[in-house]
């Protein structure tokens, strides 16, 4: 990297990952359904080698296509992900994912452990949490 050019990769975090039977159309969903950002896909056609999408708030997801082969060194099957995401919008988002077709599988609500939250579920089967719950402090 250039000596006068700032360094914007983020700090080390838990990317998890995903494989999709069609990468591009969950891309593509992930986006315009829950705010995703798309930072780099790699791939030809419509076979995703590598994508990573960006989450606004912090952190991000890794997804490519599957592989249904002998040698696929990460042979996670699609559609069995699923991940919380946290965010301070958590009404503005439900009502996103809802105006672009997600399938609600949990109507936002108040939780007792004081978060706002809603579930989905994507076109590939993989079930999403959004809320505003951060989590409990490290122990010190």
């Amino acid at each position: 990297m250039p000596e006068n050019q700032p360094d914007t990769t983020p700090a080390p975090q838990v990317w998890p990952t995903l494989r999709a039977r069609d990468a591009r159309g969950l891309i593509r969903f992930l986006v315009e359904a829950f705010g995703f950002e798309e930072t780099v896909v790699h791939g030809e056609g419509e076979r995703v080698a590598h994508a990573q999408l960006s989450w606004p708030e912090g952190g991000g997801i890794m997804l490519g296509s599957v592989r249904e082969t002998e040698d696929d060194r990460w042979p996670l099957r699609p559609g069995t992900f699923g991940g919380y995401v946290v965010t301070d919008r958590p009404d503005e988002l439900y009502a996103r994912a809802r105006a672009a077709g997600a399938e609600i599988i949990a109507e936002l609500n108040d939780t007792d452990y004081g978060s706002r939250e809603f579930g989905a579920r994507d076109p590939e089967g993989n079930l999403w949490s959004f809320g505003t719950y951060r989590g409990e402090p490290r122990k010190v």
